[in-house]
């Protein structure tokens, strides 16, 4: 499976496109527990709703077979409704599979505290293309967008680009129309920003550090785990020198949300220099989670 998308990927690049099916495989699930005497049946038809719109439309012209669909997962808290309108937040992951092993990967691993939308019961959820129709389906294709964007990462070199474009573009649009969420500036966590960030020349080699942590490290560690851990380890301070760069972005503490536990399990079985350098890199760039990079050491 992950052969074949490494060499759909390449044809992509050549190409410029590859028909095969959509290309998210995302279970979506809605907590209402906070919400009380709201008619049921409505989150269970909306959850069905998103599922549908999120798994059954073609993103991109370039898609995935059956067992290469992304997996990956969308979590909705709901707060409130009132008069049709939802107050809730979603919690965003996506994983990939590591090469020549069961393991899967964590890529992209998001919180968002502010998602707010309208909706009916039965309503039909739309999109359509270079227009925002609710910020109920903005937010889903925004986030699917970002989900292939970092898939596409971590197989080519900037190889999501097109995909974050698009993202940017659905912000853009989501700003004209004054929805919740979108605005620049307004949160250095929001939506905005971390498209941003992405597509910010000052993260390029952080992204190129994305590729290379995923190709030339994690996919080889079952061929050479120790080199394959000092390739990761090589790359590692490009994470404080973006850090440096623009203090607290959200891109990259997205990055660490994902990558924590991974990173710890990794370095535990390196050498005492990997293990000192790996600490002091990851302290300097999350002081927060200091006591917890110690675990490296034990």
């Amino acid at each position: 499976m992950l052969v074949n998308k490494i060499f759909l990927l390449f044809m992509f690049n050549i190409l410029g496109f590859c028909v095969f099916a959509q290309e998210l495989n995302c279970n979506i699930q809605i907590n209402s527990d906070q919400v009380q005497g709201t008619n049921k049946s409505v989150f269970n038809t909306l959850q069905k709703s998103m599922t549908e719109f999120v798994n059954n439309r073609r993103w991109t012209e370039m898609t995935y077979a059956t067992d290469e669909r992304i997996e990956c997962s969308m979590n909705i808290i709901v707060k409130k409704v009132e008069d049709d309108m939802f107050v809730t937040e979603i919690q965003i992951q996506s994983r990939r599979p590591v090469f020549n092993s069961s393991y899967n990967s964590t890529l992209f691993n998001y919180k968002d505290n502010e998602y707010v939308f309208q909706y009916k019961e039965f309503d039909q959820l739309e999109m359509t293309e270079n227009t925002i129709n609710s910020n109920l389906t903005a937010v889903l294709a925004y986030y699917a967008y970002l989900i292939i964007g970092y898939d596409m990462d971590s197989f080519s070199r900037m190889g999501g680009t097109p995909f974050f474009q698009i993202a940017e573009s659905i912000v853009n649009a989501a700003q004209a129309a004054d929805l919740p969420g979108w605005k620049a500036f307004e949160s250095p966590r929001n939506r905005y920003a971390l498209i941003n960030n992405i597509l910010d020349e000052a993260f390029k080699k952080y992204r190129n550090f994305f590729y290379e942590y995923h190709r030339l490290g994690l996919d080889e560690m079952t061929a050479n785990a120790t080199n394959a851990r000092a390739r990761i380890m090589t790359g590692l301070p490009l994470l404080r020198e973006a850090n440096r760069a623009r203090p607290s972005a959200v891109l990259i503490s997205s990055f660490l949300d994902a990558k924590n536990d991974e990173l710890i399990n990794i370095f535990s079985k390196a050498t005492e220099k990997e293990k000192t350098e790996a600490v002091q890199i990851l302290t300097d760039v999350n002081p927060t989670g200091a006591n917890r990079y110690e675990r490296i050491l034990n």
